[in-house]
């Protein structure tokens, strides 16, 4: 994952000692280094980035490699030489793919080819030359991310081992590094062995991230996920800082800067601190703060506070402006530097608010209104979907940027991360903090809610947890807190569950003074019996998964919570997007590959019967494309505004999911290729943060009815608009013009919601297939505020839903003998339905249902 090239000026700052590969040495660079004077403002912290493509990788059997000797090879050999190259941060799999060694595991069903990587260990090497004198200096290797054991070696010398993909660890090398003039003496050799991973995920509950669920196949991902470097201090060093903002009663702040130093000597030193914060994407003068202290063997927190008068607060986009500030730490004694942190962080207060309707103690158990710098805000959000790659390796400089833009564009002010999928890197919240995206999160992922009792194993779990949080603890981005994913739903111990659960967010919140609810939907049996309410939130599942209960309008009118934690539908990427991980002679009708990547073939066409009323199977491939990406687009527009026009009673929303972290046909509205799908326009069009609506109970109509609705406003922003219309426009299926009229709005209030005008026009008598509504809110001088459209059906919605629940039946009757995730069941050939066999590789199985079958 090259994301490392986003921070190249912060970062690779000139560990001078550490200056060159085995090949070559670079040229110095003239940044301070420990010992050296300075100005506090033109500091950095000295590091040397080890990223890159110079590293090597070994495949050996698992403990040969130990037994072999790898990890005594000698520095200044070249043995290394014609290992595979690789690159750190990555994955072992791609490093594999793009040297030859597995075919593309992305593509058709090669993933269960590559499967017997995940039983090897892998070994990966860097050389690199050290030329300057470590006198009076510490020098650690810090690594910021192994997925999931390693274990590491400087120059034959073992640093230890590591179990945990998300927490840093580090290792004292001032005493292993090997420093000289020529290139024998300052030849080192760092050594990383990637063991195995662990096959149950069970064991590692929240300390690596699930691979399992309906949209993966059983591949174990792991490698050395995020940056390694070498960072040179003093003997005190600063171990953490934290700018712990409050805003006061007189519209003044403070910022608490809490630094937490080290000393890794046996004596107590005198040190001087200097703390300053100035504005990053606004001007401000610095605001400084000076302290001496003494500083005894061990860790020890410090915590001086800068009064800020006239403070820029950090805003989501649609509200504000998110005004973000840089702080600087430094570290001396008697002048000399022996430690420098630079940061940023914004200026804001969260907390939570009850939404109305809801009786606490009866309905809910926890407030779900967020509320920022006073002003409780509308969550219009998506569940992010994981990482742009499961194999880290494959994410291309740039990504994060192109998806959080999009994200943005779309009118999303949040992304959720959610209990399936790891912390995101630096750079997403960087992102977020400076496009005033806000964040939802399960701060680690807990897809199981069977950890081990141990509490060794429990106490882990917590650290992993506080690890997370410490990290990412002054991005202004992130706003609310979650334990578990679906925890209780699949726990066998609901006491323990909710004790664990419970004690997590304690931890965590003693560290990041957020909202935490233990766990989402909490809406179960097993969450009622741990005491939770009956209202406490929905995951919108049901549509999908019980699909053919009811019609979508059917369905999502039911729906009574105050947040909804996950929307979810499905859909399949664009031709252009498929070519690129399906065989072409696997295309259409949808061959194998389509299942094993998840395509719920027979819920693509029912959802399309919904919208459409057909189910869009005996066209082209493009046809039937587009008409599932329409699909998903429509029941999430539809879906949507009918929850925002519960607001302030229902305070949030998030679509499941934004992104999807390899090819599949399951949730994501943007494709793995970061190709947003038709359905991106229809979110784009419900999340308007000002949005006129149409309220409707159906979609289907009779040509002798009076078609009936309200026209709705919406409005997330703390912004009044006065003296403004509203027009609406009946088309048939033509585009000629029934009937248009406009309606006067005398006032929209900030953060409000309203029926503005009750429509019954008796306009369909001639209509044939379809109907199209178009509505536009203008102000009073004419511009365009927000627009909308919908299209309906002439049908019979009790005829629909007798059809739509035979459908049901029959998928159910299909999929009887089989579970949901074998995929064989849409294809006779695999299940030796009436007596069609698969025989040969010659074979093309196609999935029953869909156009002329391939008989070649």
């Amino acid at each position: 994952m090259r994301y490392i090239l986003m921070r190249k000026v912060r970062q690779i700052i000139g560990l001078s000692f550490l200056i060159g590969c085995f090949l070559g040495n670079l040229p110095q660079l003239s940044k301070a280094q420990p010992g050296t004077f300075n100005s506090h403002l033109q500091n950095s912290q000295l590091v040397k980035d080890l990223s890159g493509y110079e590293w090597k990788m070994k495949m050996m059997l698992p403990g040969e490699g130990e037994k072999q000797g790898l990890h005594e090879l000698y520095p200044e050999d070249i043995e290394t030489l014609v290992w595979n190259p690789a690159c750190v941060p990555g994955d072992v799999y791609t490093d594999l793919w793009k040297v030859g060694g597995i075919e593309d595991p992305y593509f058709g069903r090669n993933s269960v080819k590559a499967q017997w990587v995940q039983h090897y260990e892998w070994w990966y090497t860097l050389q690199f030359n050290a030329t300057e004198s470590v006198k009076d200096k510490h020098v650690r290797i810090c690594f910021d991310g192994v997925d999931y054991s390693c274990d590491v070696w400087l120059n034959g010398h073992y640093l230890g081992k590591h179990e945990g993909a998300f927490d840093r660890f580090s290792y004292d090398v001032t005493n292993f590094l090997r420093v000289g003039k020529n290139r024998r003496s300052c030849a080192n050799m760092l050594t990383v062995r990637l063991n195995p991973p662990t096959h149950v995920n069970t064991k590692l509950v929240g300390v690596k991230t699930p691979w399992f669920g309906d949209y993966w196949r059983d591949l174990i991902p792991f490698g050395i996920w995020r940056p390694i470097r070498l960072v040179s201090t003093g003997t005190v060093r600063i171990d953490d800082t934290f700018a712990r903002t409050s805003i006061n009663t007189d519209k003044t702040a403070d910022v608490n800067m809490e630094i937490m130093l080290e000393n890794m000597g046996k004596e107590t030193r005198k040190m001087e601190v200097t703390a300053s914060i100035e504005g990053k994407n606004f001007s401000s003068a610095p605001q400084t703060v000076q302290f001496s202290c003494d500083v005894a063997p061990g860790k020890h927190l410090f915590t001086k506070k800068i009064h800020v008068k006239n403070p820029q607060l950090w805003w989501p986009w649609d509200l504000g402006k998110p005004n973000l500030y840089t702080a600087k730490v430094s570290l001396t004694e008697s002048g000399k530097i022996y430690d420098f942190h630079s940061f940023h962080f914004g200026i804001r207060e969260v907390s939570s608010a009850w939404n109305p309707g809801f009786v606490k103690g009866k309905d809910v158990s926890f407030p779900r209104t967020t509320v920022i710098n006073g002003k409780p805000i509308f969550i219009r959000s998506a569940c992010w979907g994981g990482t742009p790659n499961i194999f880290v390796g494959r994410t291309a400089p740039g990504t994060y940027k192109k998806l959080l833009v999009l994200a943005k564009e779309a009118n999303l002010n949040n992304i959720r991360i959610f209990g399936w999928h790891n912390p995101e890197i630096p750079e997403f919240y960087e992102l977020c903090d400076s496009l005033g995206l806000t964040v939802w999160q399960d701060m680690i992922p807990l897809g199981s809610g069977n950890i081990p009792k141990d509490r060794k194993q429990i106490e882990r779990v917590i650290n992993a947890g506080i690890a997370v949080a410490k990290e990412r603890r002054n991005h202004p981005s992130l706003v609310m807190m979650e334990g578990g994913e679906e925890y209780f739903l699949r726990t066998r111990d609901v006491k323990f569950a909710n004790d664990f659960l419970k004690e997590l967010g304690d931890s965590l919140q003693y560290y990041l003074p957020l909202p935490y609810v233990p766990d989402s939907p909490l809406t179960c049996q097993a969450s009622l019996e741990a005491g939770y309410k009956p209202k406490e939130a929905t995951h919108a599942l049901a549509y999908f998964y019980s699909m053919g209960n009811w019609l979508m309008e059917d369905w999502y009118r039911k729906q009574d919570y105050p947040i909804v934690p996950e929307f979810a539908i499905t859909s399949v990427p664009s031709v252009e997007s498929l070519r690129k991980f399906i065989p072409e002679a696997e295309m259409w009708p949808p061959g194998l590959s389509w299942g094993h990547h998840w395509a719920d073939l027979d819920r693509l066409k029912m959802q399309n019967f919904d919208v459409f009323g057909e189910e869009k199977v005996d066209g082209t491939l493009e046809e039937f494309v587009n008409a599932t990406q329409d699909a998903q687009g429509i029941i999430f527009q539809n879906g949507v505004e009918y929850f925002r026009r519960q607001k302030p009673r229902l305070s949030g929303i998030a679509l499941c999911h934004w992104i999807t972290y390899w090819p599949d046909m399951k949730w994501g509205i943007i494709d793995a290729y970061q190709n947003p799908k038709r359905s991106y326009e229809y979110v784009k069009k419900a999340y308007q943060p000002l949005l006129v609506s149409l309220d409707f109970t159906k979609r289907r109509w009779h040509n002798d009815e009076v078609f009936k609705g309200e026209i709705w406003i919406v409005n997330d922003l703390y912004k009044e608009f006065k003296n403004g219309q509203v027009e609406m426009i009946v088309k048939d299926d033509g585009g000629r013009i029934l009937k248009s009229d406009s309606f006067s709005v005398k006032k929209i209030g900030e953060n409000a919601t309203f029926k503005l005008q009750n429509i019954n026009w008796d306009v369909l008598g001639k209509v044939e297939k379809k109907f199209y509504v178009e509505l536009s809110l203008k102000n009073h001088t004419g511009k365009k505020l927000s627009s909308n459209n919908y299209f309906f059906l002439i049908g019979d919605q009790k005829q629909a839903t007798l059809q739509f629940k035979e459908m049901q039946k029959e998928m159910l009757r299909l999929n009887a003998k089989y579970t949901y995730g074998n995929y064989y069941r849409f294809y006779p050939e695999m299940i030796n339905k009436a007596g069609v066999r698969y025989e040969s590789d010659i074979q093309i199985p196609c999935a029953e249902g869909f156009g002329e079958r391939n008989t070649e």
